[in-house]
């Protein structure tokens, strides 16, 4: 059974002393690809995406963008770099970039901003966005319709069926993690069965949100089974169902080999 794990911080230093043995772990799980997603992190410092996905071309595909957390502390020329940067021809989407209002660490009129910005980028490269958003959902779909971005992917979806409605109605797909097998997400459970197969991925957003029973851990791209399990349940499928229909969608959209 083949797997994608659609949205992977791999690079993140929590995996400083055995990344290698975790990458192992999760080609033992049947993950075929990962998405290694790219943020900038300080001035001059884009993270190591693109490293991983040279080690490991056979694995690991990177995007790049600027988190909504950071936009109002990158300098010029870093957006000059975020520029040159997704323009690479290995250079699978832009983001993730998006709207976060639960911590406002860069303020919201800069967040949108910033945001309109690497949505007009990925325009003019003709690549996918990859969308952060929380407590933000207005927002985040007027801007989407104002922008009209050539194609979009909602990460670690949380919301009930209305939002994730909202979303599909823009031609948007839809990541869901590990919040789906948490006692408390209901609302996440009633929104992943209206979501047509078609249009679903599954992710890990490892290190953050490790699904049950690893809820609290760092985790890591091989639980993204365990994701791609709970949605087959919640939709009455088959986990080999899910694996094959999320995996078809994540190539087709990021445009993997």
């Amino acid at each position: 059974m083949e797997l994608i794990d659609a949205h992977a911080h791999l690079d993140a230093s929590q995996y400083e002393s055995d990344r290698e043995e975790v990458i192992a772990r999760a080609r033992a799980a049947g993950i075929s690809r990962m998405v290694a997603v790219g943020q900038w992190h300080a001035p001059g410092d884009f993270g190591g995406a693109f490293d991983l996905a040279a080690r490991h071309p056979d694995l690991f595909f990177a995007t790049i963008g600027i988190h909504p957390h950071e936009v109002a502390k990158v300098p010029p020329e870093d957006w000059a770099k975020l520029e040159e940067l997704a323009a690479r021809p290995e250079t699978i989407a832009v983001g993730e970039t998006g709207l976060d209002y639960h911590y406002d660490y860069s303020p919201r009129e800069e967040q949108r901003k910033w945001f309109r910005h690497q949505i007009e980028l990925a325009k003019r490269l003709g690549k996918p966005v990859v969308v952060h958003t929380r407590e933000a959902d207005d927002d985040t779909v007027a801007i989407l319709r104002e922008t009209q971005p050539p194609a979009g992917v909602i990460h670690c979806f949380t919301g009930g069926p209305e939002r994730a409605q909202a979303y599909l109605d823009l031609g948007l797909h839809i990541s869901v993690a590990g919040v789906v097998t948490f006692k408390n997400a209901e609302d996440l459970r009633e929104a992943v069965r209206i979501i047509p197969l078609e249009r679903l991925l599954v992710e890990t957003d490892c290190p953050y949100l490790a699904p049950i029973p690893f809820r609290g851990k760092r985790n890591e791209p091989a639980h993204v089974k365990l994701v791609a399990e709970k949605v087959a349940e919640v939709k009455g499928l088959a986990v080999e169902e899910v694996a094959a229909a999320t995996s078809a969608n994540a190539r087709r959209f990021f445009g993997l080999p």
